[in-house]
């Protein structure tokens, strides 16, 4: 198979304009989020429980290389029929939906305006404005497997899997300026997609459920047939071991 040889001007007609036109579209993007972003507030009480859940769940996971009396120690605290957190603390479920809150529906309205919607329709223009073009090669072979997600808008079935179309070239811009909206915006920036995408699944992941109560009597119930099981009971016979075996 001849090697393909791309004409200069791509270069300066499309390649260079797609990645100007994504780092100015995370530009204004930034600033458009801080105009419309609202004070979120916080309560302090959900915060709590949401941390003590957390906690809960990674003395479960990760007790066993805690000794026997800190594990019963933490574990009395949550979960002592007279002074334990999940005991203690009572907490009525919440009547509300949380999507017929107002605040919350115009927070993600906010986030479609500012997020989803410019990439949707800065993408078609690219796709549309741009369509056909090969802008780049990655300098390392690839598979075909590869070829749907860099090859976006580009069917041809014989073409080598490490050529880059232009409207995969727009995604892979989009995702991949993370570095300079940190240089030129600073770290907390509103540019970054995937910073966009981490926030808000370790928000979901912080979130109380719609009953705490439930959720605390089943962290309860898993806390108590809990077993302890110290993984670290044999450790220095294992290093002893392993130093003799290396000398």
């Amino acid at each position: 198979m001849a090697e393909l040889l791309l004409d200069p001007n791509i270069r300066f007609w499309v390649f260079f304009p797609i990645v100007i036109i994504t780092f100015l579209v995370g530009i204004v993007r930034h600033y458009v989020s801080i105009i419309l972003s609202s004070q979120k507030k916080i309560e302090l009480l959900q915060m709590q429980d949401s941390q003590v859940m957390i906690r809960a769940r990674l003395l479960r996971e990760n007790g066993k290389y805690l000794p026997k009396n800190s594990f019963a120690m933490r574990r009395y605290w949550f979960n002592n029929e007279e002074t334990g957190y999940f005991k203690v603390q009572k907490r009525s479920a919440s009547s509300q939906n949380p999507m017929t809150d107002p605040g919350m529906m115009t927070d993600m309205l906010k986030g479609n305006i500012t997020n989803v919607l410019p990439m949707i329709v800065i993408g078609g223009w690219i796709n549309w404005m741009f369509s056909g073009f090969l802008t780049t090669k990655v300098p390392f072979p690839l598979t075909l497997r590869f070829k749907p997600m860099l090859q976006r808008g580009v069917e041809l079935a014989y073409l080598d899997a490490s050529w880059v179309s232009s409207a995969s070239w727009y995604f892979l811009n989009v995702f991949g300026l993370r570095t300079i909206y940190a240089l030129v915006l600073g770290e907390n920036n509103a540019a970054d997609q995937s910073k966009i995408m981490q926030e808000q699944m370790s928000g979901a992941a912080m979130a109380m459920p719609p009953d705490p109560k439930a959720a605390f009597k089943a962290e309860w119930e898993a806390l108590e047939i809990t077993e302890h099981k110290w993984a670290l009971a044999n450790v220095e016979g294992d290093l002893t071991a392993k130093a003799t075996g290396y000398n």
